[in-house]
């Protein structure tokens, strides 16, 4: 008997009739998006809390400010994906914050004709030179004439992540959002030193109260934002922040039981965020952490600003966990991502330790290039406090989230409006009737084509484990234990050089 769906076996009117049933050609795949969460200003047109497409870097600075963070990660992704669909969540400063703020005071009386290079937020990390203030010095200049040009310089921006008043030689600069994200605003003089013909005019003094703007407090909350993202998918989402509040907000979102990794929402992702801080600093948040949604990369004076580093770093990851999530991502560049002095850096034991903490690592090349050098979960006990490693590789998450989908599309497609029938059934070949045996043949068979296509491995074995069957109390339900094994990655080659002379 034949499945017919729509045309019925009244129709006596001569002669060709046909139906279309797409339920054996679906191949589709879900659409990866990314979302990046980001504070506008009062130049943006958004509302704020209200998720939007995006369309590139110039109608990102029209709806959320020229001078926004969100505008300036929005351009900091596509330095790194050029291609991907890529939505903005903006926030509103919180209300009554104090923004962040340093001082620069400039003394002394030059000997010699030079330049001052200031770099203020990682002086490129936007892609376009915006953060690098340079002033010609000349034996004839004055702290205050210097002062003066640095923060017209400044002023003249219009990207520029900080307002600059001048008082004489003193630079006073304030973060233009309110709250903690100006904490995160780098500023430095001569960070490609002598090698780089940068250096402090002779005679010249010029001090920065603090390596970063301080005093900025209270992050945007995050929850009422999430909730107006409804059912869209969105498979990574940039976090500026690294405070437990958002982060506990991003899990909570993401959950296995209610958010989105539940059984009834199906709808996956992960969160990606950045922390600036010292070696204990790092491994005392990564010891507080443990989920299966959320990576934290591990960062120690660069001059990049974390909430940039962030945008970088997912926009380096996305199309090749979009292209095959079980590639390891060790070795992509971060693009625009400035390093950390040389002596800043940390060391293997560190970056090992770091790992081992729920803390994700990168390492910077003899050309100053920064590289994923692996990027984890945080992850890392059971409900019963012992170690777990289960999740501890986003990979193992973003190929969970593929097969899963891949086999409801498979299933929707195929069983969309089938009888069920017990094993042993006697019925015509071909009739709209399936029975758990022809749907663990099904099952094998996709988890075979998963196999092939580098997925999961050890195909034999799945077939001899994987249980169909239908439900005892429910007769309409089939159950289905799926024991994969998923395909492992290349993170360690280990040679023992057991040489003879």
């Amino acid at each position: 008997m034949i499945p017919f769906s729509n045309l019925p076996n009244e129709v006596r009117v001569p002669l060709f009739y046909a139906e279309v049933d797409n339920s054996q050609a679906n191949t589709a795949t879900a659409i990866q998006r990314t979302l990046i969460i980001g504070q506008m200003t009062e130049l943006g047109m958004a509302v704020p809390e209200n998720p939007q497409i995006c369309g590139g870097v110039g109608d990102a600075q029209a709806k959320y400010g020229i001078n926004s963070q969100l505008a300036a990660m929005f351009a900091a992704y596509r330095k790194n994906d050029d291609f991907g669909e890529v939505w903005c969540l903006p926030l509103a400063d919180p209300g009554d914050a104090p923004s962040a703020t340093n001082t620069i005071t400039i003394t002394g009386t030059p000997v010699k004709n030079g330049v001052v290079s200031l770099y203020i937020g990682g002086g490129g990390s936007w892609g376009d030179g915006t953060g690098l203030y340079q002033v010609p010095v000349t034996t004839l200049s004055t702290p205050a004439t210097i002062a003066s040009a640095l923060a017209n310089l400044i002023s003249s921006d219009l990207k520029a992540p900080v307002v600059a008043d001048v008082t004489g030689g003193v630079i006073s600069l304030t973060a233009v959002h309110a709250g903690t994200t100006g904490n995160a605003i780098d500023v430095r003089l001569n960070y490609l030193d002598t090698l780089g013909a940068q250096s402090t005019p002779a005679g010249l003094t010029i001090e920065i109260d603090t390596p970063t703007l301080t005093g900025g407090v209270v992050t945007p909350g995050l929850s009422t934002a999430l909730a107006n993202l409804g059912d869209t998918t969105f498979d990574f989402i940039v976090c500026p922040y690294s405070d437990t509040a958002s982060l506990d907000a991003l899990d909570d979102f993401l959950n296995m039981q209610t958010g989105r990794w539940s059984w009834s929402k199906q709808l996956y992702g992960g969160y990606f965020a950045v922390h600036n801080d010292t070696f204990g600093e790092l491994t005392t948040l990564g010891a507080s952490r443990n989920s299966p949604f959320g990576s934290i990369l591990g960062v120690y004076d660069s001059p990049t600003p974390s909430w940039i580093i962030a945008a970088q770093l997912v926009g380096s990851i996305v199309q090749s966990i979009k292209s095959d999530p079980g590639r390891p991502l060790q070795t992509l560049p971060i693009a625009g991502m400035f390093a950390p002095p040389a002596a800043s850096r940390f060391e293997l034991t560190e970056r090992n330790s770091l790992l081992y903490t729920g803390i994700s690592t990168f390492n910077v090349g003899d050309d100053g290039t920064c590289r994923v050098e692996a990027i984890i979960t945080t992850y890392q006990k059971n409900a019963f406090g012992s170690p777990d490693n289960s999740f501890l590789k986003i990979e193992t998450m973003y190929l969970l989230a593929y097969i899963l989908r891949y086999m409801k599309t498979r299933v929707t497609s195929k069983f969309a409006r089938m009888k069920l029938a017990a094993n042993g059934t006697r019925f015509a070949q071909g009739s709209a009737i399936v029975t758990p045996n022809i749907i663990r043949a099904d099952v094998i068979a996709a988890y075979q084509e998963l196999e092939f296509n580098g997925y999961v491995q050890n195909a034999d074995v799945f077939a001899k484990s994987v249980i169909v069957e239908q439900n005892a109390q429910n007769r309409n339900r089939v159950d289905v234990l799926w024991p994969g094994t998923l395909i492992n990655q290349l993170n360690v080659f280990a040679l023992l050089a057991q040489f003879k002379l």
